[in-house]
Formats: structure tokens, C-alpha cells, sequence
């Protein structure tokens, strides 16, 4: 249950490609694509908030004494501006977010909507710094987007929906614009530092604040109510979404085109689609799987438009 945009992240020029680096590009799809799974599997006995707090503060610090060890200097004090601002979009409104709504809506709508944040960047553009989609093909891709979404809502509509499901939708939809705002953010930052030193000090800044948004909403239960479940899951998103889904990044990055290695968010709404519905019998009809395909054909036509501008 992770979001990731390449395109913002300051890396090496890709080296030439090997197996290695395919194998590791179908680790993270799969690792990210379940990550939705478990996380709805993990809100059936911790409240979403909490489940994000223990998760960003774990993976944080093992990010951050990984960092240290390797001789990391600590960031200047100007550049907590920088990482306090990209927390508060990327993890807490985010991430944390998302962990709240997905508790209500089935696991692969909550991916699929996670992957519309490029639609919301040139949104975001357009109302802040006037900068219209002048390429065609930005303006395709949105139209496919939404009416792709569209039709994945409108099948859903016929299905019972547990309570809370508007709510879920419209947390999930607002944790997207706030990712979509803090991709923009770290496009237009001045922070130099290794990104993913930066990701963990993101992350464990931004636990902080999302156990302080779980207490003032009520999101906190006592962890010895956790039921064993849930803390399997919790482990699982820190190793594994985590941990081992950023290392294996970090190798596609070094070792493939950034076009191919950027694939794997297309891939992640897919692979949480089938999981939930092998796992969680959450519902996946034709209409869904090509409204869903429409829609990531849409994001893709989007985000290789900005990539071109």
C-alpha cells in the first residue's frame, strides 16, 4: 500500500539490465500489490491510524540506523522545513490516510484510486501554477482515468457496501490529492540529501504525527487488544512493504530503464485486484477488470505526458 513516484527521485544513470533486476521489478509489484491486502487484513483488529503509526516509526528507524551507520550526517536544520512538510503530505495525509480508509472500501479500489495521482498533479497545476495540460495526450489519459474509475464506482454501486464506504472513498481520494501535492512538493524541494535517508526520516517524523491524529480521533486501542492477526500484518507491511520492497526499488532503479523500473505502479492495482478477491472474496467482474484497465492505460498516458513536457 505504497505510492512511489521515480520521476522525483534523484538517482544514477541506469546501468545496463539484467535478470536480476526483472526478478527484482516483479518482487516489488507483488510486494506493494499485497501490501493493500494486508493492510485490510490488518484493520480488522487495529484502528487504521494506529496500524500506520507502528508501521512508519518501525520502518523509519530501521531506515534511519541503516543511513546512520553508513555514515549518513544528520539533515541541517533548515532541512526538517523540507522533511516535516513532505511528512505531513506523504505519510500522515497519505499514508496514514489511506491505512484509515481502506478499512471500508475493497483493497483493490483503494490501489486503483492511489494510482490516479498523476491526473491530480496537472489538477493541482492547473489551479496553482496556471500551467495548463497543453499536450493532447494529458488530456486523453485524464478523460480515460476518471471514466475508466467511473465505471469500476458504477459496477460497485450494485453490490452491497459495508458502512462507513463513502467515507472510506473519500478519505482514499483525499489521501491522493495529498500524495499528488507532496510528489509536487518534492519536485520543487531544495532539500539535498539521499532520498531514501530523506524517506526515512519522512517516515519516522511523520509516525509522530499520525499517533497524535489517532488519539485526537480516536483511532488508539491498547496493544496488548491487538489480536495476533494484525500484528502478523503489521510486521509483514514493515518487512516486506517496507524494508524489502524500497531495497528491491533501489536495485531496479540502478539497474533498469526508469521507464521500466516505473512500471510497477501499474501493476500493484492489478495484483491487489486478484489477491482481494482470491483472499478477501472482495467482488472483481468484467466490468471492474476493464474500467480498472482503462483507468491505469489513462495514468499511464498521463504520466509519460509530464515526463515529456
Amino acid at each position: 500500500m505504497d505510492k512511489i513516484e521515480p520521476a522525483a527521485i534523484a538517482l544514477e544513470e541506469p546501468k545496463p539490465t539484467n535478470k536480476k533486476a526483472y526478478l527484482a521489478l516483479a518482487a516489488i509489484s507483488l510486494f506493494w500489490g499485497s501490501t493493500w491486502v494486508v493492510s485490510k487484513i490488518g484493520v480488522q483488529g487495529i484502528p487504521g491510524l494506529q496500524l500506520a503509526y507502528i508501521r512508519q516509526f518501525c520502518a523509519g528507524l530501521i531506515f534511519l540506523s541503516f543511513f546512520k551507520l553508513k555514515g549518513e550526517p544528520w539533515p541541517k536544520l533548515g532541512d526538517f522545513k523540507w522533511l516535516l512538510l513532505m511528512s505531513l503530505f506523504m505519510i500522515v495525509l497519505a499514508n496514514g490516510i489511506t491505512t484509515w480508509g481502506i478499512k471500508y472500501v475493497p483493497s483493490g479500489m483503494a490501489a486503483l484510486i492511489g494510482t490516479l495521482f498523476p491526473l491530480f498533479v496537472v489538477i493541482i497545476e492547473m489551479i496553482w501554477f496556471r500551467n495548463s495540460p497543453n499536450n493532447r495526450f494529458t488530456v486523453l489519459g485524464m478523460i480515460m482515468g476518471i471514466a475508466g474509475l467511473s465505471l469500476v464506482f458504477y459496477q460497485n454501486a450494485f453490490h452491497h457496501q459495508p458502512d462507513g464506504y463513502v467515507f472510506g472513498i473519500s478519505l482514499c481520494l483525499f489521501s491522493t490529492i495529498s500524495w499528488s501535492i507532496g510528489t509536487i512538493l518534492v519536485a520543487r524541494s531544495k532539500l539535498k540529501m539521499n532520498p531514501y535517508y530523506a524517506m526515512g526520516w519522512q517516515m519516522f517524523l511523520g509516525s509522530f504525527l499520525i499517533y497524535l491524529l489517532a488519539i485526537c480521533t480516536g483511532n488508539n486501542i491498547p496493544f496488548s487488544a491487538v489480536p495476533t492477526q494484525s500484528w502478523m500484518a503489521v510486521s509483514y507491511l514493515i518487512a516486506i512493504g517496507s524494508v524489502a520492497a524500497f531495497v528491491g526499488m533501489i536495485y531496479t532503479m540502478k539497474h533498469l530503464p526508469v521507464a521500466i523500473a516505473s512500471l510497477y505502479g501499474y501493476f500493484n492495482p492489478i495484483i491487489a485486484l486478484l489477491i482481494g478477491a482470491v483472499v478477501l472474496k472482495e467482488k472483481l467482474t468484467f466490468t471492474i477488470i476493464i474500467g480498472s484497465l482503462v483507468t491505469l492505460v489513462g495514468v499511464y498516458i498521463v504520466n509519460r505526458s509530464i515526463k515529456k513536457r
